[in-house]
This record gives C-alpha cells, structure tokens and sequence, in this order.
C-alpha cells in the first residue's frame, strides 16, 4: 500500500481509513445532541446553546419549513454570515429532507436571481437588511417565501439593545408583504414536528457555487455523505473532540467554514466559537476571552493578527493548531503569526492545506506533527491522488509538472444542470 499511496508514511496517529456513518447532515448534529447534551455547541458574540439546545432549535425551524410549504426535495437558498441563524437553518433545511443552496449573503440582485433560479429555489433564508436584494430578484425567479432574521436575533439582551442603537435602526423597513416570513415566527415551537424523511447519504444535501478560474459561478453538488466525509477526514487529521474550542471566523457558504469548522466541529462535540464577519479587533476579543484550541483561515486573517496589539498580552498556550488556505501563505506572514504565538505562551505552527469546492473543501494538508513549509501537504485519509498528464489519466514521474487527480469520499455529484 505504501508504493501505491507513499503519503501514509507521515501519518503518525492519522488512521490511515475511517468509517462513514450513513447518516443526513442534521442526523449528525442529533447525535452529538445525544452523546453531549449538556456541553457548549456554540458561542456566538456572548451568547451560549448547548447541543441539546441547538438540536431543539433545528427541530423547531425545520417543523416551521414544512409549516410553510418546504418540502422533501425543494431547494431553500441560504444567505446568512456565520451564525446560530445559518447554522441552525443549514441542518434544519436538511431534517426537512430537502437541499440547502449556499450563496455569500452580500451578493448583488443579479447574482441572487442566478443562483435562485439555477437552484430552483422557492424559499430563501437572509437578512432583514437584504430584503430589497431578494424582492428586486424575485419576479424574474421561483422564489415565493423570503424569510428573514436579524442579527439581534441571536443576542443576549444587552447587546440587543445595543445592535439596534447603533446598526438596526438604520435598516430600511421591510414593507408588509405576502411571503415574507420572520424567523422568529418560524421558529416559534407552534408547527406540528417535522416528518422524517426517508434521505440517503448519497443523495443531495447542499449546493455550493465555485467560479474556480472559468467564468459564471457553478453550482457544485455535495451529498450528505460527501460533507460528513469531509468533517471526519478533518476531525480525524487535528484528533479533534469534545475538549476543543474552535474559532469559526469563515463564512457558511464555502465549505472551508461550513464543513471543515461548523460539521467538523459539532459532529466531535467540540464548542464552536462564532463570528458574523472578520474583525480583527473582534477576533482578538474572543481569543483572549475563548482560549481557542483550534483556528482556520486565509493568509490575511494571520497577517492582520500578528500585527493586532490586542493579542500582544493575550494567553495563546492553549491553541495547539492553526490552518491556512484558500490562497498562497507568504513565509513572512508565517513567521510573523508564530512568533507571537510563541511570544504568547504557544507553540503553534502555521499550517497549510489545499482542497477545491468540488471535494466539499480541503483534500490534503501538511501533518500536524511534522509539517514542510513550502507544501500543501498530503492527501487526506481514503483520498487518492496522483500528479497526471494535463487532460489524461497518465500519471508523471516524481518532479513533473501536471495536473491534480483525485477520487475520494468528499466529491461532488457533479455540476448543477451542468454535466
């Protein structure tokens, strides 16, 4: 096996194969919520749920989707940042049966009316202040049933009151209309439970959207069993559990946040710390305050953290590993980050990875114990990879440039009405 896949040399305590459990995407969640029902799901700007709290929230919007006419199979566009909202709606749209369409919630009137009427979408998900993008979209789309949460949704009373002094009350007000729909209302606990569907892990779960370097964004199928792979391989790779804190900075429509951090994070018990959007000075805050174990961004996180004074008397000894992807890692932005680590009571590398939406995210990455600057590492567990030929299957000698081929648990079903 070694002449066939060399990489599993440098796997250390890495199993070389893992067990995919045949289980839809919120079944994951429901069972973490029986395994930990009293630890710390997530922690969202000083709020707390624990997993036996966010499986209720699941169950409740999940019987307000079907209260409204979601049904097995129909597409629910989600437009959220990283937030109890998204997540809760992301697995809830799942314990429906149907397919959650993932799309970075800033993205202009044309962009949503692609996507809706790529996806097929006859509900969507966003923001209170994104209203007008959606119903500018929706004559010329299926889209019937906007709902529509507020970020204060999800705060502890305080701040509440604070987000509406200085960021609410200048959201334009949504006009009473036919097919909007409140979160709140949605997920109130009055709809009859969910039924529960009959879905495979191999069928269509979610869809994300990937321009890669060819144009008009395409939309990627992922099935059920492709994300949870992902989150396993990943899990797996860090020895993630139920001790660790993570820091989920990236959005949930890329599955670097959503399947790498957010599954990978509740499938292993492990708290999740959530943030709408990138803030240094916010990312900081919970660092000091959080003590997160494990951390995943791009380039221009680290480099604005290294040089972030907030971190300059923060305790970062607990955080045991940092990732980087989603672009190249200059040396000098690596060492900058390690050396306040190191400043800081840890002693943390920075690590890279590679992966491609059409294998829900990352596919390799450099071993947590002994890393090669310079590399995107290797594959991960039950991925196979070979440098080829450009165009062919024909595999190069060691030292020739060619493309990536890969086969695995994590790809794709194939492009959305795109073979």
């Amino acid at each position: 096996m070694y002449e066939r896949q060399p990489w599993l040399w440098f796997y250390g305590d890495v199993p070389e194969t893992l067990e995919y459990p045949p289980l839809r995407l919120d079944e994951i969640v429901a069972r973490s919520a029986e395994r930990f029902p009293n630890l710390v799901a997530y922690h969202f700007l000083g709020r707390t749920a624990t997993y036996a709290q966010l499986h209720e929230a699941i169950e409740r919007c999940a019987a307000g989707l079907v209260a409204h006419g979601v049904q097995r199979g129909d597409r629910v566009t989600i437009a959220l940042p990283t937030s109890p909202q998204g997540v809760v709606a992301f697995y809830a749209v799942s314990r429906v049966g149907a397919v959650s369409s993932m799309i970075h919630p800033l993205s202009t009137p044309e962009e949503i009316a692609h996507y809706l009427t790529l996806s097929h979408s006859r509900v969507a998900i966003t923001l209170d202040a994104l209203y007008e993008r959606f119903a500018e979209a929706q004559a010329r789309t299926p889209l019937e049933t906007v709902v529509l949460t507020r970020i204060s949704d999800e705060l502890p009373l305080v701040k509440r009151v604070g987000y509406w002094a200085t960021t609410g009350r200048k959201t334009p007000r949504v006009p009473d209309s036919i097919g909007v729909v409140w979160w709140r209302d949605l997920v109130d606990g009055r709809s009859a439970p969910a039924s529960v569907p009959n879905t495979q892990p191999d069928e269509l779960g979610t869809i994300f959207y990937s321009s890669g370097t060819t144009g008009a964004p395409k939309g990627i199928m992922l099935s059920h069993g492709s994300v949870t792979s992902e989150a396993l391989e990943v899990a797996s790779w860090v020895s993630l559990d139920e001790r660790d804190v993570l820091l989920a900075i990236l959005p949930i429509f890329h599955g670097f946040g959503l399947a790498a951090l957010i599954h990978a994070g509740l499938l292993s018990g492990a708290k999740l710390v959530m943030l709408p959007r990138f803030s240094p000075t916010t990312v900081a805050k919970v660092m000091r305050s959080q003590h997160p174990t494990l951390m995943a961004g791009v380039p221009t996180l680290y480099e604005a953290l290294a040089h972030h004074p907030a971190l300059r008397h923060a305790d970062l000894s607990m955080l045991r590993a940092a990732y980087s992807g989603a672009d190249t890692l200059r040396p000098s932005v690596r060492e900058e980050f390690e050396q306040l680590v190191r400043e800081r009571g840890g002693t943390v590398r920075l690590i890279e990875g590679y992966g491609l939406t059409e294998a829900v995210t990352a596919i390799m990455c450099n071993p947590l114990h002994r890393p090669r600057d310079g590399s995107i590492g290797i594959p991960f567990p039950d991925v196979l990879a070979k440098i080829c030929e450009p165009g062919t299957d024909h595999e190069l000698e060691v030292g020739q440039e060619g493309e990536i081929c890969i086969s695995g648990p994590p790809l794709m079903l194939g492009y959305l009405d795109n073979p």
